[in-house]
């Protein structure tokens, strides 16, 4: 049986564009098939905060804590970039507000209908009803993930 969503965990953080980070960026692309000669010399820069972020004054990161949405590879400790300003569609990842209680949802609107769905199989769908308070904080822009995890000491 699906468990109900439990309160999810999201701390938040304005960005920072004041400063620019140009970092070196690989603009031949890197082959994710077979291995190929590495490039002699990295020739462009790209800066994260202007990639990631299309409305600095709407836009705010968010860091995850809590596993209904690890179907679509989000996991806790990932952060999120959450533009304010996109008016939320029908399949978009947000972070809702339901009866006072964050939580991160695809949304479905079917029939008239609003549902927060879960990619946990733990988790039941959530139906907004009229009776609920609910409002859609943001929409979900890029997720950043860390791939290499700390290392254990045996």
């Amino acid at each position: 049986p699906a468990m109900p969503e439990r309160q999810i965990r999201i701390d938040i953080f304005r960005p920072d564009l004041t400063t620019r980070l140009a970092l070196p960026y690989a603009d031949a692309g890197v082959k994710a098939g077979f291995p190929s000669p590495a490039q002699d010399y990295i020739s462009e820069s790209i800066d994260l905060n202007r990639e990631l972020i299309r409305h600095p004054a709407a836009t705010f990161y968010a860091r995850v804590d809590g596993d209904s949405m690890i179907g679509d590879g989000i996991e806790s400790g990932d952060i999120l970039v959450v533009d304010r300003s996109i008016e939320p569609a029908d399949g978009d990842l947000a972070i809702c507000c339901i009866d006072d209680e964050f939580t991160l949802k695809r949304i479905s609107l079917r029939a008239g209908s609003i549902w927060l769905i879960p990619s946990n199989e733990r988790y039941d769908p959530i139906l907004v009803t009229p009776d609920r308070r609910f409002m859609v904080w943001g929409v979900v822009t890029h997720t950043i993930k860390q791939h290499r995890r700390g290392r254990r000491h045996i």
